[in-house]
Formats: structure tokens, sequence, C-alpha cells
């Protein structure tokens, strides 16, 4: 378990004493949902929640961006995967008809 909990309704970290989530915390969390992106972003948005009813008085971007914006960035930093597409696209019919050999 991480010292590094919210402490609630003042939302500062319990471990540095810094706004919650502190780059600690973010750090932890980057490594424990490596693989899950969609269950940090649900377990965070369930923060910010509890947080816009703690905290009124705070624009909700600035909520957003404090518990939500740095785990899409953290997303975005990691590079990309293309993929190619396979699909053939059928060449287009002559306007002309068939063409003979000459």
């Amino acid at each position: 378990m991480t010292a590094h909990g919210p402490v609630m309704p003042i939302w500062s970290c319990g471990g540095c004493d810094l706004p919650w989530p502190c780059p600690t915390r973010k750090r932890e969390l980057r490594a424990e949902y490596t693989d899950a992106p969609v269950s940090l972003a649900l377990y965070l948005g369930s923060y910010l929640v509890q947080a816009t009813e703690d905290m009124p008085w705070t624009p909700a971007g600035v909520l957003h961006r404090r518990f939500l914006g740095w785990a899409r960035q953290a997303e975005r930093s990691t590079p990309a995967v293309q993929q190619r597409c396979t699909a053939a696209v059928p060449a287009e019919p002559s306007r002309q008809g068939p063409q003979q050999a000459v």
C-alpha cells in the first residue's frame, strides 16, 4: 500500500502534501495500470467525481487535467502502432471498354 493516498476533502497527498495525485502516485498508478488504461481512467474518474463534490469552487477543467489529463498524456507518449491496410482496392474499370492487343 502506498503512503501517497488522497487526504480528503482537501485532496492533498498524505505522503508529500502535494495536490493529489502527486508525481509519486502518478508513477505508481502508471506502473500498476500499465496494461489497463481504461481501468486507470475509470479509477481516476471516480476520484474526479468525489473531488468535484468536495471542491465545488475549483473549475472543472482544472480538476479534469489534475485527475485525468496526465493519464491521457502518458498514453499518448507511448508510440502508437501503425496498422497497415491489407485490403486491396479494386482498379477502376476503363470507361472506353476492353482494350485489344495490337
